[in-house]
């Protein structure tokens, strides 16, 4: 019998690099698990580990149709033979429905943006009735701003869901929620491992619009449409044209925070990249749950710790605790 070791659940390998560069850097054993598709024998019993899960809501827009409830087989065949998992089967359904997101956000007394929810194409419109001007819309199963919109009257989205423009949302629904301007024309995203802030990033709002995903496998400047260059690239540019999206907050001590620690704590959610955004007005509205956190090459370079590192610290600190005589 092979010694317990880190299983690392996902589908997307673009993704996965800063992750093998962490577990290599801190010199951890681990084992990809890609689920795409596959074969599971419910009568075997997994191998002896720990199982971290970091499959993606965005996973059907890469033809992994499959992987959602693959993933769901997955987590709960580990789960029903004790095996321990980091985001594990109740964080995959958080990860996949911002419905549920918003509604376990509220119950724990965080601010999030009005919101209602449409079943079905043909509701979005009964939905947007009387709801306040400018409006979004967004796939409750989403990533990476999937399905975004905004809307300057109702008018404007019954000419859209009417028309061959409209995405058709992977799980039927679709989101009516308020528009609001940041303050500072950005976003904040605090990162969290373990029970702890790593740190808080700041995206950038009026360049990136809604397609604020930091991973660099995402990275395509949205005024250009020209993929970014990797960091210490050699590039030309005009000297106000500017690349990077995101930043590091330093200091970041909003009280928000220890919301946030108490959720994550609340609902078994070790790893997590929390979203929210400071308004014109003076409110903190929390929109977004990412509990498989991608982390920006940019900002990793000026940190003081590094989410990746992080993250293969304390899955080894599981394992251990897991597995104390191995």
């Amino acid at each position: 019998m092979s010694a317990p070791k880190i299983y690392a659940l996902h589908e997307n390998p673009e993704w996965f690099p800063p992750f093998a560069e962490a577990f290599a850097a801190e010199g951890v054993d681990f084992e990809e698990w890609v689920l795409t598709d596959g074969v599971l024998d419910l009568d075997e019993a997994p191998p002896e580990g720990i199982f971290w899960s970091r499959i993606s809501a965005s996973s059907h827009t890469r033809d992994h149709g499959l992987t959602k409830d693959y993933s769901r087989a997955v987590l709960s065949w580990l789960e029903a033979y004790g095996r321990r998992t980091v985001n594990g089967r109740r964080v995959l359904e958080l990860e996949m429905s911002k419905v549920d997101q918003l509604t376990a956000l509220r119950a724990t007394g965080i601010d999030t943006p009005r919101t209602v929810a449409a079943v079905g194409r043909d509701q979005v419109l009964k939905a947007a009735q009387g709801f306040p001007t400018p409006f979004v819309t967004k796939h409750n199963q989403g990533g990476k701003g999937l399905g975004v919109r905004k809307f300057d009257s109702f008018e404007d989205l019954a000419a859209h869901v009417t028309s061959d423009e409209y995405e058709e949302p992977v799980d039927g629904i679709t989101l009516i929620q308020e528009y609001v301007v940041a303050a500072d024309g950005g976003i904040t995203r605090v990162e969290i491992v373990g029970g702890e802030m790593v740190y808080a990033v700041r995206g950038d709002t009026e360049r990136g619009g809604f397609q604020l995903c930091p991973a660099d496998a995402c990275a395509v400047d949205p005024v250009t449409g020209r993929p970014v260059p990797p960091v210490g690239a050699t590039i030309s540019m005009a000297p106000d044209d500017e690349w990077g999206l995101f930043s590091e907050r330093e200091g970041y001590d909003d009280p928000v925070v220890a919301k946030y620690l108490a959720f994550t704590q609340r609902h078994g959610i070790e790893v997590a990249g929390i979203e929210n955004i400071r308004t014109a007005d003076g409110r903190v509205l929390t929109y977004d749950v990412n509990t498989n956190t991608n982390y920006n090459s940019d900002v990793e370079q000026g940190t003081a710790r590094s989410g990746p590192r992080e993250i293969v610290r304390h899955l080894a600190r599981v394992l251990q605790e897991t597995y104390p005589k191995a």
